[in-house]
């Protein structure tokens, strides 16, 4: 099926943030164009209907955001934001369902999903958690957050390794507990933004996390 053309809407202004939608259903898919037209700063510059258009036409527009969804006929939603990653590592993606599924919430994450949202997200909710994604944080529905979160706690029940984290990991990751970016969290401790990343890697690979949004929920599941 080919990108229906009469999807794609011009730019508003250069600090507008440019949006893609991959969906598809077209009724849903023209709302939430619409819905996302309306919001101030951003701007939906086209949509796709399957997994397959989207690896055709994304990669030419580099959007800022792509709102995903999983269940696309083919080739999954999952599977297409591993795909997108690849080619559009700055792209910010997330990923909009109707199903709270801890497993697809993984699978999603490990794929390089940057946040994860249920459908029925309010518009201003949407629009805080895009604002949040491309900021540097890892937005998610409380729904969804929940879910993590639990996940986590079963793990530690069976199994609760010691983790060993520094002073300054521990003060990174605090931070980035409270939603804030990287810039946020380098100009708190005032240290550079470089300084911030190298410390999320170490982070990360103590956690035995791929994300922001696994860390934080590590941390949250440790503190409980």
């Amino acid at each position: 099926m080919k990108t229906n053309t009469s999807d794609l809407t011009p730019v508003r202004n250069d600090t507008t943030a440019r949006v893609v939608l991959v969906e598809d259903k077209a009724g849903v898919r023209d709302s939430w164009m619409k819905l996302i037209n309306s919001l101030p700063g951003f701007s939906c510059v086209s949509s796709c209907s399957s997994g397959e258009d989207a690896l055709r036409l994304i990669p030419s527009l580099a959007p800022d955001i792509v709102l995903m969804d999983i269940f696309l006929p083919r080739m999954s939603g999952i599977e297409c934001t591993g795909r997108l990653k690849l080619l559009l590592p700055k792209t910010q993606i997330l990923i909009l369902t109707g199903v709270e599924d801890d497993e697809l919430v993984f699978m999603a994450l490990e794929a390089g999903a940057d946040g994860y949202l249920l459908k029925r997200t309010k518009p201003e909710d949407l629009r805080a958690a895009m604002m949040n994604v491309m900021g540097g944080g890892a937005p998610m529905t409380s729904e969804i957050a929940r879910l993590v979160v639990e996940s986590f706690r079963k793990a530690a029940r069976s199994a609760k390794p010691a983790v060993r984290l520094s002073a300054r990991e521990e003060e990174v990751l605090i931070l980035l507990s409270k939603g804030y970016s990287n810039k946020e969290i380098a100009s708190q401790l005032s240290i550079g933004v470089e300084t911030i990343s190298s410390h999320l890697k170490h982070i990360y690979k103590k956690l035995h996390v791929r994300s922001r949004a696994e860390a934080v929920a590590r941390y949250m599941t440790d503190k409980a």
